[in-house]
């Protein structure tokens, strides 16, 4: 099993490949659209998260001590967001997503080149996945 870290290093060197910032939007979007879709179930009122323009669904299951997330969004960027967040934390334990620093999100340039809006989504997707892992702690 990877480490948070060891996962935040993968994705860096992947996009640290491409140079131009439309290859990395596509790639981008080609993450989002090879992540499976979210079961309609999922796809509900409480499952949005807040504060992010487009809508985008976060769906967290505890098993095993470990947190998994599924995500899903109508937004192409926003949804390969979403799936490189998922890539990095999710199958981790409520401990080590709360004390990991993503810093992966400023080292692909992904902060400066995303619209204030979109920065706060990706802030709140952020926010939410570590109040899902709070909660799971909490529960013990």
């Amino acid at each position: 099993m990877k480490t948070i870290n060891q996962l935040q290093d993968e994705v860096i060197e992947e996009f640290s490949e491409l140079d131009d910032w439309m290859d990395r939007y596509q790639l981008l979007i080609d993450l989002g659209n090879e992540q499976a879709p979210l079961d309609e179930q999922y796809k509900t009122e409480q499952n949005l998260i807040e504060g992010c323009q487009s809508r985008v669904w976060l769906q967290a299951d505890y098993t095993d001590g470990l947190v998994h997330f599924q995500a899903e969004s109508d937004a192409l960027i926003v949804k390969g967001i979403i799936s490189l967040l998922i890539q990095v934390v999710s199958g981790h334990t409520p401990d080590e997503i709360l004390e990991s620093d993503l810093y992966f999100i400023e080292r692909i340039g992904l902060k400066e080149h995303l619209s204030p809006t979109r920065s706060n989504g990706l802030l709140a997707m952020v926010k939410q996945m570590r109040m899902y892992a709070l909660a799971f702690k909490a529960r013990g």
